[in-house]
């Protein structure tokens, strides 16, 4: 992989760093690990988490796109494939639709298009011909998709109809845009799915509340909790919405996977109907979800990174075992390549063949994440062991040759584990109970989630939720699945509270 040094100056547009600092400091900085400290300047730790771990280039020319570097590209593939596994497993079958719809399509369900109009990037001529219809770069698929359900879907006997898609999508975002978090194309998986009843289309809800957490939380070690979004923060054309909100140590929260129950204007507006077994015709009950793995890659740094760069889940590190030679030696060159061998049979292995002294090497392997370095020294050579630096727990064990292997599978499967082990106390005291906006507010800048009682979580109680917004610049993110019981007054008007909320700042 060819290095290339990022300058702090090409990240000046999307995040803040600290004025005067000179081209040749500038340039002396990016030669070391991490200058900052994550809980004292979290923005900038993520500015140079992207820069210095190779993550991504921004310096691509048109305005909020960026050019996925190896480092990430090689972990989201595994991300992909485990979430990719999972749904073929639950009888998902991939497909692969056009980038482009209709404009046509989008129109048909009139909330659907009201919500994204603002984002769409159009598409209105090719060569020197100008199109009778434009085109929209795809913001989301359903559109899509369901224009060819309404052709696949005859019968009872088709349904469920399980499919999802591995995709890019394009929207253009007028905030401010953040590598991997927020950006105007990222990369994900949306499956769409149609029942023959709501209560089948909600059991598909659920199945898809558990993938997240069979793959979000048991492998990439991420947790969050799942809300129902309430009715001004619905998807547009959603019935019902859920969405999990993964908790980062400064307090914010990212929405992770979001699962809907779509009303049945879709299925009407694409004329999805089934024959049931009485022969009558029947609309479908659409669902659809969509996790977008550029995003919740930003989770996996942001939530298990620390002050001396990445760490990876073993499943998902781009890189799990380096191998790095103290010394510029044969004997010891030797060794590494057998040990590669060895690992390279369970393991993704490489030799660290650079320049740079031992130390340096050291730093930078951690900085990266990998999983295990394995540290060959002279002195260890003659002994017949090896040093082993795991970087989930940031220790280092002598080793000795016969029982490396099985320390090393050892390791394997206790990386990611423990990392979810300590991702998981993020949310320790994490929820504050708060009765009034001035406690909410004291919660959300203390960088906790304030839970509370509220009105209502239906258009009635919008006002309260822009109150919140305006004064507290943070948001209701909604109710828990598990219904809680509210009593007390809403913490905004002071009405009857009619259900409990959780409020908190979001990226």
């Amino acid at each position: 992989m060819v290095k290339k040094n990022i300058k702090n100056k090409v990240l000046e547009p999307l995040f803040s760093k600290p004025s005067g600092i000179k081209k040749q400091e500038a340039k002396e900085n990016d030669n070391k690990g991490l200058t900052v400290k994550k809980n004292e300047d979290f923005s900038e730790w993520y500015t140079q988490i992207v820069q210095k771990c190779e993550l991504a280039d921004i310096r691509y020319n048109v305005k909020g796109f960026l050019v996925f570097q190896p480092w990430s590209v090689l972990s989201m593939e595994k991300m992909y494939c485990y979430l990719e596994n999972v749904l073929q497993r639950k009888g998902h079958k991939p497909y692969w639709f056009p980038t482009v719809i209709p404009e046509s399509n989008l129109k048909k369900e009139e909330g659907h298009i009201e919500g994204f109009t603002p984002e769409v990037f159009w598409i209105t001529e090719a060569g020197n011909n100008k199109f009778e219809e434009r085109l929209a770069l795809r913001p989301t698929s359903e559109t899509a998709f369901y224009q060819m359900f309404g052709i696949w879907i005859r019968s009872y006997k088709d349904l469920p109809f399980k499919t999802y898609q591995r995709a890019n999508v394009f929207r253009y975002e007028t905030k401010a845009t953040r590598p991997f978090l927020r950006s105007r194309e990222f990369h994900w998986i949306e499956a769409h799915c149609a029942h023959a009843s709501e209560e089948n289309a909600m059991k598909q809800v659920y199945e898809d509340m558990e993938t997240t957490k069979e793959v979000l939380h048991d492998v990439f070690g991420l947790p969050f909790i799942f809300f129902e979004r309430p009715a001004w923060d619905k998807f547009p054309g959603a019935e019902r919405t859920f969405a999990a909100d993964v908790l980062n140590p400064d307090g914010k929260v990212v929405q992770q996977p979001s699962t809907h129950l779509l009303k049945q204007a879709f299925s009407k507006a694409f004329n999805v109907k089934f024959a049931d077994k009485d022969g009558k015709d029947k609309y479908v009950w659409l669902t659809c979800y969509g996790p977008a793995v550029s995003r919740i890659f930003a989770s996996v740094a942001i939530v298990h990174g620390d002050d001396k760069g990445l760490r990876f889940p073993w499943a998902i590190a781009p890189l799990q075992v380096a191998i790095v030679p103290i010394v510029d030696d044969a004997k010891l060159m030797k060794k590494a390549e057998a040990l590669k061998k060895e690992i390279e049979k369970f393991a993704s292995v490489e030799i660290d063949k650079s320049e740079k002294s031992a130390g340096e090497k050291f730093n930078y392997w951690e900085m990266k994440g990998v999983p295990i370095r394995i540290d060959l020294g002279l002195k260890d050579l003659e002994a017949k062991k090896v040093t082993v630096f795991r970087r989930d727990l940031g220790k280092k064990d002598l080793v000795a040759d016969g029982s490396l292997m099985n320390h090393l599978k050892k390791i394997a499967d206790e990386c990611g584990d423990n990392l979810t082990k300590q991702a998981d106390k993020i949310f320790d005291n994490r929820i504050k109970d708060v009765k009034n906006i001035d406690e909410i507010k004291k919660a959300i800048e203390d960088g906790k989630i304030a839970r509370c009682g509220f009105c209502s979580v239906g258009m009635d109680g919008a006002k309260c939720a822009e109150a919140v917004e305006k004064d507290v610049g943070a948001s209701v993110r909604g109710t828990k699945l598990e219904k809680e019981k509210a009593s007390g007054n809403c913490a905004v008007c002071g009405e009857k509270a009619n259900y409990v909320v959780y409020v908190a700042r979001q990226y």
